[in-house]
């Protein structure tokens, strides 16, 4: 989808971001997460606000230590697993930051 994986399970201090990509001039942090049903719920509904507040503390980081002129945009990429296949959404600008 013309996106460049720049990192993968970049950490920084006690974060980690699943996947660092970049697409024209915005740099995408996104946080992958799996549930084996959705029964108690969405993956993405499992992201927590300390999650994000980590998210953005290491995305934070990586640009300014990178001195990057970027938009930062973040996404969730949900998955669900089913009896013999799974299902997969890319949710872009999944939660706002500020």
């Amino acid at each position: 989808n013309g996106y460049q994986i720049l990192e993968r399970n970049y950490r920084y201090i006690k974060a980690e971001v699943d996947i660092i990509a970049l697409k024209e001039n915005t740099l995408i942090a996104v946080e992958v997460k799996t549930r084996s049903s959705n029964y108690f719920g969405n993956p993405e509904d499992f992201v927590s606000k300390k999650k994000i507040k980590l998210l953005v503390f290491a995305v934070d980081h990586y640009v300014v230590q990178r001195d990057l002129d970027v938009n930062v945009r973040f996404d969730i990429i949900a998955i669900t697993l089913e009896k013999n296949s799974h299902k997969l959404e890319h949710l872009e600008d999944a939660f706002l930051y500020f």
